[in-house]
């Protein structure tokens, strides 16, 4: 497996962990954290846990799947800086109630997906008539 596929899934675990002990937190002390915790909640729970998983595990088998390569393993590198600084840019933005701060961020996580969209596109696209 890729380092870069095993760091997403990795970063996926730790999201999915910091996202239960901050519902946990705030159910049993609501005023403890400050900003927007179930935005944050939400978005560690499924940009950092669910949506990291899903780019660690699909750039692993869907290059696979289709018999190639992954077209850019550049790209990959990218989304994976894109994905995770944009989490913590935004999470910084609900800590603050920062709506700039959170469309940035919003928009880097966003462009990690177009990221992944392309370079998956690209892998699993067809070369002829018989996708060969």
């Amino acid at each position: 497996m890729h380092p870069r596929n095993r760091m997403f899934i990795l970063a996926a675990l730790v999201y999915a962990l910091l996202g239960g002990l901050l519902g946990i937190l705030w159910l049993v002390h609501p005023g403890l954290i400050p900003g927007n915790v179930p935005r944050i909640h939400g978005h560690l729970m499924l940009l950092g846990f669910v949506t990291m998983m899903i780019y660690g595990v699909g750039l692993h088998v869907l290059p696979r799947f289709s018999g190639r390569s992954l077209f850019s393993e550049r790209l990959g590198h990218a989304q994976f800086l894109l994905a995770n600084i944009g989490l913590w840019v935004m999470v910084a933005g609900w800590l603050v109630f920062h709506h700039a701060t959170v469309a940035v961020g919003g928009s880097m996580a966003w462009g990690a997906m177009i990221l992944f969209a392309v370079n998956i596109a690209l892998t699993v696209r067809h070369y002829g008539p018989k996708g060969a």
